[in-house]
């Protein structure tokens, strides 16, 4: 792989992959990122994050070094720079209704939540929204309760059903089936937990959009990602990199596995080219 030219668009995924165990990006990707930005490539976030968790992350890397990002899994194209959500896939209501009939059926008890994002002709709203009960994955959360009918009502950019009693292997390998293209699933957390988007979105779609408007290709393109909503963004870049710490999947499918987030796993395969 050393002898590949730089590429001219570095790609990230966020948690476990750009940020180490403390949620910082280190001193060393920090100068890797910005070297090869001077040197003229391009970089962007790809994350299952929405908008308004982007800034916390733009604010540990330099200062207009975060513009475009990919987020909710490739539903959301963010513009970091101006605050504005440029484009947004959603699911229609049926589907969302459709889904959440399937994953209840499936899992019994399970919660459901919904993120909505608004482009700026639509105010630009970005919010989630849970049904009373509803277990949060990561701990403290800023979304507001909602019931479930209205939960149902609207367009969102990603559902998310949450069964913290079972794997979200274990999830996926029983409601994936039962889909039959009303979305795409994917999930980022271990421990019961799926995300659904709008059917063939997914963060290799987001990438790609974003490499259409940066007038490059995807073999030059390198890309970084931990969880299994990677999966489809790392075989699309023409270097696909797994961390170190990341879902055996992952590994099984990159064209090389780096060392892990706490390690600097990113820093080591950029520095490469500089």
């Amino acid at each position: 792989m050393i002898d590949r030219k730089p590429p001219r668009l570095v790609a990230t995924d966020v948690d476990g992959t750009l940020l180490d165990d403390r949620d910082a990006v280190s001193p060393r990707t920090v100068a890797a990122i910005t070297r090869l930005v001077e040197a003229g490539a391009s970089f962007v976030l790809v994350t299952g994050r929405p908008p308004r968790w982007i800034p916390p992350v733009a604010a540990a890397l330099p200062d207009g070094l975060v513009q475009l990002c990919v987020c909710a899994n490739g539903a959301v194209l963010y513009d970091a720079a101006d605050d504005v959500v440029l484009d947004a896939h959603t699911l229609s209501p049926d589907a969302v209704r459709r889904l959440a009939g399937l994953a209840t059926d499936l899992f019994p008890g399970c919660g459901l939540g919904v993120e909505r994002v608004g482009t700026a002709s639509e105010g630009g709203a970005d919010e989630f929204r849970t049904e009373p009960g509803y277990v949060h994955a990561w701990g403290a959360h800023d979304g507001g309760a909602a019931s479930r009918e209205e939960l149902l009502s609207r367009p969102a950019t990603k559902l998310l059903v949450r069964s913290p009693e079972l794997t979200s292997e274990q999830m996926m390998s029983r409601l994936g089936p039962e889909v039959e293209g009303l979305a795409d699933l994917t999930f980022s957390h271990p421990s019961g937990l799926i995300e659904a988007s709008a059917p063939g979105v997914t963060k290799a779609t987001g990438l790609a959009e974003v490499a259409r408007r940066l007038g490059v290709t995807a073999a030059e393109t390198v890309a970084f990602g931990d969880m299994p909503n990677d999966r489809e963004m790392l075989r699309w870049a023409g270097l696909g990199v797994a961390m170190g710490n990341a879902h055996p999947e992952l590994a099984g499918i990159a064209d090389e596995v780096t060392t892990p987030h706490t390690h600097d796993g990113l820093a080591e395969v950029l520095e490469r080219w500089l």
